[in-house]
C-alpha cells in the first residue's frame, strides 16, 4: 500500500487530486462513498478512459490531435496503445501494458500509475505544497526577529561608492587625480549646451533685437503698469470696497442633514450593486439550468444522458418496480 493507505483510501486521494486540477469529468459526479471513488478509477468504463486521456493532454496538449485520433478510430485499441506509448515514455509502464490502461490490472497499479500522471501535470498540488512549506518556514515563529529585522534595519546600510570611500588607505590619490577625464567631461557639456542654444531660435532673436528691452521700452512698460494700478484703485474705492467689507456669512453647524443624506446615497449604491449581482446570478443559474436540460453528462455506467432522459429512465425504474410489487 502507498504510505500505509488502503485501496479506498489511495482512490480517494487520486479522486481529490482530479477535483483540486478541476478536472470536468469528476466535478459533476459528486461522490461521496470511497468505494465509488474506488469503482470509477479502477474498473473498465468509457469515463476512466476519457479521465486518462483528459491527464495525457494536460501533460502534453499535442496528445490526441485530430490526424492522430483519425488514424486510431480504425483500431479498437489505439487510444489505449498511444496513452500507453506515453507511459513508457514517462518511464512509467511498458508500451504493450494495456491491461492497465483498460483497468484490468490491480486497483494498486492503477492507482499508482494513476499519481504518478497527476504529480506530472502542471499546477497539481505538489507545487503548492512545496510553496506553501516554503511560506510556512519563512514565516515561523523563530524566524520573525530575523525577517522585521531585515524589513525594519535598525542601520541603514551604506551605500556601495560610500563604503569605498569609507575604506580608502591614507595612501590613496587625491581626489583631482581619481578623475582624470572631468576636463573632458566638462568639455562634452559645453558642447551640448552649445548644441541647445542653436536649437532656441528666441534666443538668437534676443541677441538681435536688444531694442526690445531698451531703457525707453521699460520706461513704457512701467507707465502703463502705472496708469492700471490707478484704474483698480478707483475701481475698488467706488465699487469693491462696500463687497470686501462685508462680515463672511455664518454657515449652519448641523452637518446632520448631508450625513444622513450621504448615507442613504450608500445604502442606494449598495443595493443597486446587490441588484446587479442577483440578475448576473439569476442569468448563471438560468444558464446551468439549461445546460442541464440539454447537455449530455455522465450519470452511471459511464453514460452519458441528458437530464429529461435520465429523469425518464428514473420514471420508468420506478413505474417497473411498483407494478411488479402489485402483481
Amino acid at each position: 500500500m502507498a504510505g500505509g493507505l488502503t485501496e479506498k483510501q489511495f482512490a480517494c486521494r487520486v479522486y481529490d487530486s482530479l477535483q483540486v486540477l478541476s478536472c470536468p469529468l469528476v466535478q459533476d459526479l459528486y461522490l461521496q462513498e470511497e468505494e465509488s471513488m474506488l469503482e470509477l478509477l479502477c474498473c473498465p468504463s468509457a469515463l476512466r478512459t476519457d479521465i486518462l486521456t483528459w491527464i495525457c493532454r494536460r501533460i502534453n496538449p499535442k496528445f490526441g490531435t485530430s490526424e492522430a485520433m483519425s488514424a486510431e478510430s480504425k483500431d479498437p485499441d489505439g487510444l489505449e496503445k498511444k496513452i500507453a506509448a506515453m507511459g513508457q515514455e514517462l518511464m512509467l509502464c511498458k508500451a504493450d501494458d494495456l491491461d492497465l490502461i483498460k483497468g484490468k490490472a490491480s486497483p494498486q497499479r492503477q492507482l499508482g500509475f494513476l499519481e504518478q500522471l497527476l504529480s506530472l501535470v502542471s499546477g497539481s498540488s505538489g507545487h503548492r505544497t512545496d510553496a506553501e512549506a516554503l511560506l510556512c518556514e519563512v514565516f515561523a515563529a523563530e524566524n520573525l526577529p530575523h525577517l522585521r529585522q531585515m524589513l525594519q534595519p535598525a542601520l541603514d546600510p551604506w551605500p556601495a561608492h560610500v563604503e569605498a570611500l569609507y575604506e580608502v588607505p591614507e595612501s590613496a590619490p587625491k581626489p583631482g587625480e581619481e578623475f582624470p577625464d572631468v576636463s573632458d567631461l566638462l568639455q562634452s557639456t559645453q558642447t551640448q549646451l552649445e548644441q541647445l542654444q542653436s536649437k532656441c531660435d528666441f534666443l538668437s532673436c534676443a541677441e538681435e533685437n536688444p531694442a526690445a528691452l531698451s531703457p525707453s521700452s521699460l520706461r513704457l512698460a512701467a507707465g502703463d503698469l502705472q496708469q492700471q494700478m490707478m484704474t483698480f484703485s478707483h475701481l475698488y474705492e467706488t465699487d469693491l470696497r462696500v463687497y470686501c467689507s462685508r462680515e463672511p456669512p455664518n454657515f449652519s453647524a448641523e452637518t446632520d442633514l448631508f450625513q444622513r443624506v450621504q448615507q442613504q446615497l450608500l445604502a442606494c449604491n449598495t443595493e443597486l450593486e446587490m441588484q446587479k449581482e442577483i440578475c448576473e446570478a439569476s442569468g448563471c443559474v438560468s444558464e446551468e439550468v439549461k445546460g442541464l436540460q440539454t447537455q449530455p453528462r455522465y450519470w452511471s455506467r459511464g453514460e452519458k444522458h441528458t437530464l429529461p432522459d435520465q429523469l425518464e429512465e428514473i420514471s420508468q425504474w420506478v413505474e417497473n418496480i411498483a407494478s411488479q410489487r402489485h402483481t
